[in-house]
């Protein structure tokens, strides 16, 4: 396991609101992901072709806050070669999975998971 924290996600109830502030306040470039529901953050320099040209940036994204998915507070996401095996450790260990491996595209894999003290995180799996 790489261990890596590779993104961040924020939840939203209201997407242009919460794209608003991001955008206005902090200078963040947004990026709606078509069918997906899902904006990806850009919080430094990128190259649309290599992500991150900064040493140490970590983008992220937003989504809608759902039923299926009530997301409180933001998350991190941390980098695995493999999720079903990082979701094995995370439950032998106190962990509890909440979304199973999920296909993003053809970008990777995603999940998400809540730590031995309840908090939400993410896994993503690179394709």
């Amino acid at each position: 396991m790489s261990g890596k924290v590779v993104h961040f996600e924020i939840p939203y109830d209201d997407g242009d609101r919460a794209r608003t502030f991001y955008s206005e306040t902090f200078g963040w470039q947004l990026m709606s992901m078509p069918g997906m529901s899902y904006t990806i953050v850009m919080t430094g320099p990128t190259d649309p072709e290599t992500g991150p040209t900064e040493p140490g940036y970590i983008g992220g994204g937003m989504f809608e806050r759902t039923a299926e998915f009530p997301a409180k507070a933001p998350n991190i996401v941390i980098d695995v070669p493999d999720i079903d095996e990082a979701l094995r450790k995370i439950e032998a260990g106190g962990g509890s999975a909440v979304v199973p491996r999920t296909p993003v595209g053809e970008m990777g894999f995603s999940a998400y998971f809540t730590d031995s003290e309840g908090n939400l995180l993410g896994l993503w799996e690179s394709a």
